[in-house]
């Protein structure tokens, strides 16, 4: 399998600097809130969650980690519209916030993870193409990127640079 989607783009705002994705996807809103946000669902592409985000907090698990669940600030969720949650792993602090918006029968999602430094972009950046390539797939009901796929997208890092 090779990466064939967008790349992110790697931003510099008054805030600081953002990775961010751009997704459009041929399916209502509904469906992609629920790809990213229901449990089993976000199990397909992503990995799992435990506990319950009206707390402001949960405990949330990636595939390809060692399975230790990460305590995770449920910062913002404004169903079916945004999702912004504060992931504090054992290597730091990272911003992630989901914006879906719907026009056309079209849903596209804006993918943003804050970035503590510029060069970030190069390890994080790969990483999170290969998973939105597997929301797509599971939206879709696609071919799903396999973890042994990953040798495809690792090269992508030299490509999320800071322009300029």
């Amino acid at each position: 399998m090779t990466a064939t989607t967008p790349l992110g783009e790697v931003i510099r705002d008054a805030n600081g600097i953002r990775l961010e994705f751009v997704r459009t996807f041929p399916d209502p809103i509904d469906r992609v809130w629920a790809a990213i946000t229901d449990p089993d669902e976000l199990a397909k592409w992503y990995g799992t969650w435990r506990g319950d985000p009206s707390t402001g907090h949960i405990e949330l698990r990636s595939m390809e980690g060692d399975g230790t669940f990460e305590s995770t600030e449920v910062v913002e969720c404004d169903r079916p519209h945004r999702w912004r949650s504060c992931c504090r792993p054992r290597t730091g602090r990272g911003q992630v916030s989901i914006t879906l918006s719907e026009s056309d029968g079209l849903t596209t999602l804006v993918f943003v993870h804050r970035l503590a430094e510029p060069y970030d972009a190069g390890s994080i950046g790969p990483g999170w193409h290969f998973y939105l390539d597997r929301l797509a797939a599971a939206i879709q009901g696609d071919t799903m990127p396999q973890f042994e796929d990953w040798s495809s997208y690792e090269p992508l890092g030299s490509d999320y640079q800071l322009p300029g």
